[in-house]
């Protein structure tokens, strides 16, 4: 069949379009595929290779009455009754050997069973995530909280609101519209996770600049300029160490452990440039 060459470039620029239109997923897979590799686990799934516990009262590195444990793939915060016949604000976290600055975090957590006796009420179905902490090596014997940025996990209580994925912080301000913000905790706006269901948290850590805490991809609490807290006595020394600057530009990553049961099956991150 004849085809004039105004028909043949018509059908040229079909084919070409046509191929356009078919690679265009296949990049956009590949930039996902490429994405998602990066993303590396700080959990492995087996033991606590590369964390270290700090607990209250405790050496750094004494994981006292096997708080932190990983039982079935799970990393586990538990309380046995030969142990924590009562808690006795044994607070501990557990802390990653190295510090961060720039990332994304993914978190999937449950909590699971009753309080350990002698919790604080505040403390019911209660943990965190502790991001531009210090460093475990300069805490107190008996100090309960690094200085740090926590992203608080909350488990409702089987009814009402108590929404996750909220802000306290321990030895530290953060700015919130312009505004400096010097409040301990501020609730985010995610909805309440009752019972004993996975939830999955992610952070969006940015230096000194942003932090954002999402659920199922919607930003629940957005604030700038994480910083030391001048009034706090320990954070005036640390502070001081780094030439008076008050600004929090990366740290450690620490899980809490504040005497109710609570899992993580994951723990991952990826690395911003």
């Amino acid at each position: 069949m004849f085809v004039s060459g105004v028909w043949q470039r018509r059908l040229t620029w079909v084919g070409l379009c046509s191929a356009l239109l078919l690679l265009v997923p296949a990049l956009r897979l590949g930039a996902e595929d490429k994405a998602a590799a990066q993303w590396r686990p700080l959990f492995n799934g087996k033991d606590l290779d590369g964390w270290i516990p700090k607990i209250r009262g405790e050496k750094l590195g004494d994981n006292y009455g096997n708080t932190f444990r990983v039982e079935n793939g799970v990393l586990k915060v538990a309380y046995d009754r030969d142990k924590y016949p009562e808690f006795k604000e044994k607070f501990g976290h557990l802390f990653y050997r190295e510090p961060f600055s720039n990332y994304r975090l993914r978190v999937e957590y449950r909590f699971t069973g009753d309080q350990c006796a002698g919790g604080p009420g505040w403390a019911f179905r209660n943990s965190g995530v502790m991001v531009h902490g210090e460093d475990p090596a300069g805490m107190a014997l008996d100090q309960d909280f690094p200085a740090s940025i926590e992203v608080q996990l909350l488990g409702g209580p089987g009814q009402g609101d108590r929404p996750t994925a909220n802000l306290c912080t321990p030895g530290t301000n953060v700015v919130m519209g312009q505004e400096l913000v010097t409040r301990h905790c501020t609730n985010s706006k995610s909805k309440t996770y009752h019972g004993d269901q996975w939830v999955t948290v992610e952070l969006e850590v940015r230096g000194d600049q942003v932090i954002r805490h999402l659920i199922d991809g919607q930003v629940v609490l957005e604030y700038q300029q994480p910083q030391l807290d001048p009034r706090d006595a320990h954070a005036k020394e640390l502070a001081a160490k780094q030439g008076g600057q008050l600004l929090l530009k990366g740290g450690t990553i620490s899980l809490q452990s504040e005497s109710h049961p609570v899992e993580f099956r994951r723990v991952d991150i990826q690395i911003l440039e």
